[in-house]
């Protein structure tokens, strides 16, 4: 999938899930497009979210090697 982050290494990214949500896709409604996946899957493509929008990234070009 072209490095992106995917769903228990499914062939659904994390991506398409939270965008189907934020256009008001029903859980329900995810899951019967996508059999494969689990309701923990969703809560999961969630957290991975968060988690990413809370890490910081750290300029090293300027970084001292010494």
């Amino acid at each position: 999938m072209g490095g992106k982050p995917c769903i228990r290494g499914l062939r659904v990214t994390v991506g398409t899930v939270l965008r189907l949500m934020a256009e008001g896709v029903g859980r329900e409604r995810i899951l019967v497009a996508y059999p494969y996946l689990e309701p923990e899957d969703l809560d999961a493509a969630l957290a991975y979210a968060a988690w990413r929008l809370e890490e910081r990234e750290e300029d090293m070009t300027c970084a001292s090697l010494t």
